[in-house]
């Protein structure tokens, strides 16, 4: 009797634990179908209005290109193998217009492939400039496989946009154009493309992160979108998606050591793509805001020395006469920590949203000077079409000491002939004359660097400079601000403990 009673127990806690077993299950297959989104109407909708590029190239009128060679896919080089300026990421950064095909020894002709989108329903297509930068002849291959001519109507390398125009478009398929400054990390992502040549290839993901900035020297206006969607060669200037269809995003670059997809992509923000977009259709070219000044990051010396709470902002380390800048009063030493009402987290984060703004524009600027915050207005002026908005330190970096035993370097006042080739008004600096310590040489300082300001101050001789750095005692910091060639940097020295 007792074990029956126990048996039947046992039994229907086991049914009780199966339902609730199964239940759960349930409940789990629910959930992960109601996150899990499906992509097969974004695709049915759009993939009609994404083509693929070919552009072709004779050798004749093809231009050198920091992307391309004639022998091998670029994709398959780092940028600084093309003679650009050295870039701590360029070695990992690809560039994406496809699989080419090799020249021939009759005609030494070769096409590279890669993707675009229809933005109109007369043909216009937005692509990346370096799938067709100098190209002989592109065409682009439709969904319903037509091969149609287009026509490059502009392009902008420093965004690296283009702007095709299909002959005798009408009533074509065109894409949705959505907000990419909505969007979050975090958030699902679709890319249509043409990789290794595959035609409408979808891949998936979520945005990684926004704001990008990679440091590219001839991509500093770009703060990317970074996503984990699959790219590979031949993606690239096909477009990015949100879930409501949209296009948010050009994509563009990956990050790789390989050359092959690792997890990490890069898409241009869409809403800098059309800008340059509209601008190409009216002017033929981009214009660009410019402040006329050179910013740098906050190291920590250079935090402790002007006893700054954190490392955000960009800090000045020279300006250019007669700039917007200048008018409005922004000196060397400021730390730009807001520009038209968004924060400036550090230097990379300044050029893309000088670059956006329109020229003549009177915007707010928000700078740190004698540990205290100030808003200034300036008017923004009109970059040079090869030029930049701000310039950013970048490479070797000048490092900074002070002149005097305890920095580890002795000063000199600068003759004549020096001033005038590096374009100095008399009592301007000192130069090094020497590295005589481990602090200077360990700060990377150089005999014959300059320097023109001690704890912003600025100095004229060897004479001011001692003064201004007289009585330094261990955990003493000091500001300078280093000129190298035509590049100033402010950097912080420490004087050691001596222990």
């Amino acid at each position: 009797m007792n074990r029956s009673i126990l048996r039947t127990a046992v039994c229907c806690a086991w049914v009780s634990l199966a339902a609730v077993t199964a239940a759960q299950a349930q409940a789990a297959s629910t959930s992960t179908t109601a996150v899990l989104p499906d992509f097969t109407g974004i695709v049915e909708k759009n993939a009609s209005a994404v083509v693929h590029v070919e552009a072709k190239y004779t050798g004749k009128s093809r231009k050198p290109s920091r992307t391309s060679s004639d022998q091998s896919s670029p994709e398959q080089q780092s940028p600084d193998q093309d003679g650009t300026p050295d870039d701590p990421q360029a070695d990992m950064l690809r560039r994406f217009f496809g699989m080419p095909m090799m020249p021939s020894p009759e005609d030494q002709k070769h096409t590279s492939l890669g993707s675009g989108f229809i933005i109109s329903r007369d043909g216009y297509v937005l692509t990346n400039n370096h799938v067709v930068d100098g190209a002989d002849e592109v065409t682009v291959r439709l969904q319903d496989r037509r091969t149609l001519t287009a026509k490059v109507v502009g392009t902008d390398p420093k965004y690296d946009i283009a702007l095709l125009k299909i002959s005798d478009g009408n009533n074509l398929p065109m894409v949705s154009i959505g907000d990419s400054r909505s969007l979050k990390p975090g958030q699902w992502v679709l890319a249509i493309g043409s990789p290794f040549g595959f035609d409408y290839t979808v891949t998936q993901g979520i945005v990684s992160a926004i704001g990008r900035n990679l440091g590219s020297s001839d991509q500093p206006y770009t703060s990317f979108i970074q996503t984990d969607v699959p790219i590979n060669q031949g993606n690239s200037g096909g477009p990015l998606f949100n879930l409501q269809g949209q296009v948010v995003g050009v994509n563009s670059q990956i990050y790789s050591s390989t050359g092959g997809y690792q997890g990490v992509a890069f898409s241009i923000p869409i809403d800098v793509a059309m800008s340059a977009v509209e601008q190409i259709k009216q002017h033929g070219f981009v214009t660009r805001g410019q402040l006329g000044v050179h910013v740098g990051p906050l190291s920590d010396d250079v935090v402790k020395a002007l006893k700054l709470p954190n490392a955000n902002g960009a800090i000045v380390s020279d300006v250019d006469p007669g700039s917007a800048a200048a008018k409005a009063g922004v000196q060397a030493g400021d730390i730009v920590v807001g520009y038209n009402g968004q924060s400036i987290n550090q230097a990379p984060d300044l050029p893309p949203l000088v670059g956006l703004t329109k020229p003549g524009t009177k915007v707010p600027l928000e700078i740190i000077r004698d540990g205290k915050k100030k808003a200034i207005e300036v008017i923004v002026g009109a970059a040079p079409r090869d030029g930049r908005a701000v310039s950013t330190a970048s490479g070797a970096q000048p490092s900074a000491p002070s002149g005097s035993t305890a920095l580890g370097l002795s000063v000199q006042d600068i003759d004549a002939t020096t001033r005038q080739q590096l374009a100095l008004k008399s009592g301007d600096g000192v130069e090094i004359s020497s590295i005589t310590g481990q602090v200077a040489s360990s700060a990377g300082l150089q005999q014959g660097d300059v320097i023109l300001m001690v704890n912003q101050q600025r100095i004229g001789s060897a004479i001011a400079f001692q003064a201004a750095t007289k009585g330094l005692k261990p955990g003493d910091t000091v500001l300078l601000l280093v000129r190298r060639g035509d590049q100033s940097q402010f950097i912080g020295l420490t004087v050691p403990d001596g222990k």
